[in-house]
């Protein structure tokens, strides 16, 4: 599977399915929104007028941000179309891929993934775009379950690169290849996860958004400022730096010890680190400093590094406004 004008299948013309749509149609492929509820013509026609506005809005938004003229906006549009319940077995004839984007209820999903499936040949990669909803809980309703499995934008999915991947106990690896390749193609950057709740960022970012909210309920700071120190300080670095290669940048036993501060100092468990970090330790996978850490590091100039990563966050600074000469005494 190449990202050359392969026919993209959306079930669901709703938020998810629309962004979907700008993705691919955005590099070079057509793209069918299926609505998946029974509606009359007239209910139907709204909705087509509906999701093709938001779609011809959304372009105009990446028009005034420089990254399509008017013109190339009308070409991109040109490539989507939205097709009635009725008509999904003739939508999906010819695709060569099949999203699907329907609200997160697991009977709906395994009704719409039932039906979806007889539509399209048996090798026809089928995924589900599901927050939430675990694959191996609905891949059971699709038939040939070896070609299926999740595909996790995150909102807006035209804009943001990273796609989480979450592939079942019985999906050929070759498949998830397959899919890997198509959204690095378009532009995106797939990551592969287990099947487990929260795949990767939403289970990440729950625990941060909880604690910000935790830190207003006991007045710690306002939100105005603890939005602040995410912005330009937690968000900042994690822009550059990930949180295992930060972990790694000062040291495992930092977080070891720091961690055992919190959970004292604030009672609770919830800042207890894992075992992996006092393994680490015990076995001097420090970080930087030993050369291995959660990540291998032999071999790496570790100054040149060390530089690349600093000027990636010089160049944040620039972004933001906030690069500043020095002050400089001169007579």
């Amino acid at each position: 599977m190449t990202a050359a004008r392969l026919p993209i299948g959306c079930l669901g013309a709703g938020r998810m399915g629309r962004g979907i749509a700008v993705a691919f149609a955005y590099a070079g492929h057509d793209v069918t929104l299926i609505d998946v509820k029974a509606r009359s013509a007239e209910q139907f026609a709204t909705l087509q007028t509906d999701a093709l506005g938001e779609v011809r809005k959304t372009l105009a938004s990446l028009a005034r941000f420089g990254l399509l003229t008017k013109n190339d906006a009308e070409a991109v549009i040109a490539r989507i179309a939205v097709a009635p319940a009725p008509n999904m077995a003739v939508a999906l004839a010819g695709a060569g891929i099949v999203f699907e984007g329907v609200p997160e209820v697991v009977d709906l999903k395994r009704e719409v993934l039932a039906r979806a499936s007889k539509c399209v040949g048996s090798d026809v990669i089928i995924a589900s775009t599901t927050s939430t909803i675990l694959v191996d809980d609905i891949s059971g309703s699709v038939e040939n379950p070896a070609r299926f499995l999740n595909v996790h934008w995150l909102n807006p999915a035209y804009l943001i690169p990273l796609v989480e991947m979450s592939p079942g106990a019985g999906t050929d690896p070759a498949v998830t290849q397959r899919v890997k390749a198509l959204l690095e193609g378009i532009g995106k950057v797939p990551v592969v996860c287990a099947a487990t709740p929260g795949f990767i960022v939403p289970r990440i970012q729950a625990l941060a958004m909880n604690e910000a909210a935790r830190m207003v309920e006991e007045g710690t700071a306002s939100a105005e400022d603890i939005d602040k120190a995410v912005r330009y300080g937690f968000g900042f670095r994690f822009a550059v730096l990930g949180l295992l290669e930060f972990i790694d940048w000062g040291g495992g036993d930092i977080l070891y010890y720091a961690s055992r501060y919190l959970e004292g100092a604030l009672g609770s468990d919830r800042y207890r680190a894992p075992d992996v970090i006092a393994r680490n330790m015990n076995d001097g996978r420090i970080g930087l400093r030993t050369g291995s850490g959660f990540l291998d590091y032999t071999g790496l100039d570790i100054e040149a590094y060390r530089e690349q990563r600093l000027a990636a966050l010089v160049d944040l600074l620039r972004h933001f406004g906030l690069a500043r000469q020095p002050v400089l005494d001169r007579e």
